[in-house]
């Protein structure tokens, strides 16, 4: 198990400062997570194609959590200055890019996680000029996305309607999106530190959790909480994304050797997950008596029914251009003949 006090040492200024021409070929690689994290395997996979492609003259240098420091607004500023040229950004990513909430709406994404994987990296999404736009406007560009497993709940008490959880002091990801969903189930969604979570668990100042089950294990999560609920509202999504600037002053074969990885990246970073959470949830069934709850469809289809107004919340919040984006998510879905759990989450 990770250890739980991250460390939060931040690098010097001067590694922090814009990038010289003599690191024009390191492409420092910035992760929200610790080692042991999907994230953490997918960047090594990354590291090691792009390494063996260019023939050693690009070196991938990993910066995970702790590295760069603690609070994700600093990594987030980092991407958009180029101190950090390349990193993942989920959901605290909302404060930076409004319409990236997209990604936290529940019961949208299909219920197959490759097919998930598949649709958001396909061009129709991902090259959309609503979803470019909505990063470069930020001096950002989206380049892939990463699918790291269903979002499962933990808490202190079995939960199996929105009634059980009513009042719930759930911790959520500071994203008005997650905020205004899980406030539609009726819960008391408080946001904590990742760092500081663990002991907030503990103490009961935060009674429930919502995190993919490899990071319910890596960081202790399920020590101190008693049963994990699979309600498949969401799959947890990082974007991993670019400076603006540096991604546009990449030569033409540097941007070919990104672009081409990347895709290779896509079915990879999806047996990455599948079986980092499976190994995780083995390990924490084998460590634990925590009790594991998983919702019928019948069950499914009474939260569904709570989230799918929020889809509205989120075009009234962050406008036009993040519509269009949930519209083509929603087409491609369609598009493909998904019938998660017999009837279309797109409906």
């Amino acid at each position: 198990m990770q250890t739980r006090q991250i460390a939060t040492g931040i690098l010097a200024l001067s590694m922090m400062g814009s990038a010289s021409v003599a690191l024009a070929d390191t492409w420092r690689f910035g992760l929200e997570e610790t080692e042991g994290s999907v994230q953490y395997e997918y960047a090594q996979a990354f590291k090691q194609l792009i390494e063996k492609k260019s023939d050693g003259d690009i070196t991938v240098q990993i910066l995970p959590y702790g590295v760069w420091g603690s609070s994700y607004s600093t990594l987030y500023d980092a991407i958009q200055n180029g101190s950090i040229p390349l990193s993942f950004g989920s959901g605290f990513l909302g404060g930076t890019v409004p319409e990236s909430q997209l990604m936290s709406l529940n019961y949208v994404m299909p219920n197959d996680q490759l097919e998930t994987a598949e649709i958001l990296n396909s061009d129709a999404f991902m090259k959309s000029d609503a979803w470019q736009q909505s990063f470069r406007t930020r001096g950002l560009v989206p380049l892939a996305a990463l699918p790291e497993g269903y979002q499962v709940w933990t808490a202190n008490k079995a939960i199996h309607t929105p009634a059980d959880m009513k009042g719930l002091q759930i911790r959520v990801m500071d994203n008005s999106l997650l905020r205004a969903t899980y406030q539609a189930y009726g819960a008391s969604p408080i946001t904590i530190a990742y760092g500081e979570l663990y002991s907030a668990l503990q103490q009961g100042q935060a009674e429930g959790n919502i995190q993919p089950v490899w990071a319910h294990e890596n960081m202790g999560f399920y020590e101190v909480q008693d049963y994990m609920i699979f309600a498949e509202q969401s799959q947890f999504i990082a974007n991993l994304i670019a400076n603006e600037d540096w991604y546009d002053g990449l030569s033409d074969d540097q941007r070919k050797l990104l672009d081409t990885t990347i895709h290779e990246m896509v079915k990879k970073g999806d047996e990455i997950q599948k079986q980092l959470n499976q190994d995780r949830l083995k390990t924490i069934e084998d460590k634990s008596d925590i009790k594991i709850i998983r919702l019928d469809q019948a069950q499914r289809d009474e939260f569904r029914k709570l989230a799918k107004p929020i889809r509205d919340d989120f075009v009234n919040l962050v406008g036009e251009r993040g519509g269009k984006a949930l519209d083509i998510l929603l087409e491609q879905e369609k598009a493909r003949g998904d019938k998660s759990d017999g009837d279309s989450q797109s409906s």
